[in-house]
């Protein structure tokens, strides 16, 4: 079925919507010809576009020093959440982090929303985008990631548990 697409910005304090492209300020989203947000088709455009590797120095620094906090976007998409400190891994030289509280985690759920934000790891502070990372296979082997670096930590259970692997995050630098 083919779309037809035009953009369009919903102005919030009149519910006015602004159908010319030309008056739009704000990241526009695609709607099909049954008015339906096809915004996951732009998050995918965008994100790809976005995504590139850690070089081989920032990675390894920011894997050994064992610092991480993470700050995804709050709704406003401008915003950054609270700094929470959580644990690294690098898998096949990509930078990989779970929530410790599963889905429900707030830092989660808004990484998962907003799809970016920032880090900060041995005195860096990067801009970030988040892919979440459902794959069995990779999850088994971040798994061993996780027990190789933390195996003398109480946490590591919780950590490698289903509840965490399903909040399992691929972070990507954002290309400048």
């Amino acid at each position: 079925m083919k779309k037809s697409f035009v953009l369009y910005r919903n102005h919030i304090a009149t519910g006015l919507l602004l159908a010319s492209a030309s008056l739009l300020t704000l990241p526009a989203f695609a709607v099909d010809s049954n008015n339906n947000q096809d915004k996951s088709a732009n998050m995918e455009n965008m994100e790809s576009s976005q995504m590139k590797n850690w070089s081989e120095s920032d990675l390894n620094t920011i894997v050994k020093a064992d610092d991480l906090h993470i700050s995804p976007f709050r709704e406003d998409g401008v915003t950054y959440g609270t700094p929470t400190w959580i644990w690294c891994v690098q898998v096949n030289g990509a930078l990989y982090v779970r929530a410790y509280h599963g889905q429900s985690s707030s830092w989660y759920r808004a990484a998962i929303r907003e799809k970016a934000g920032r880090i900060i790891a041995a005195g860096m502070t990067r801009e970030v985008t988040f892919e979440g990372i459902p794959d069995k296979e990779l999850n088994d082997q971040i798994d061993a990631a996780y027990k190789a670096k933390y195996s003398g930590s109480s946490y590591l259970s919780a950590m490698i548990s289903e509840r965490a692997r399903s909040a399992t995050v691929k972070i990507y630098p954002k290309s400048e």
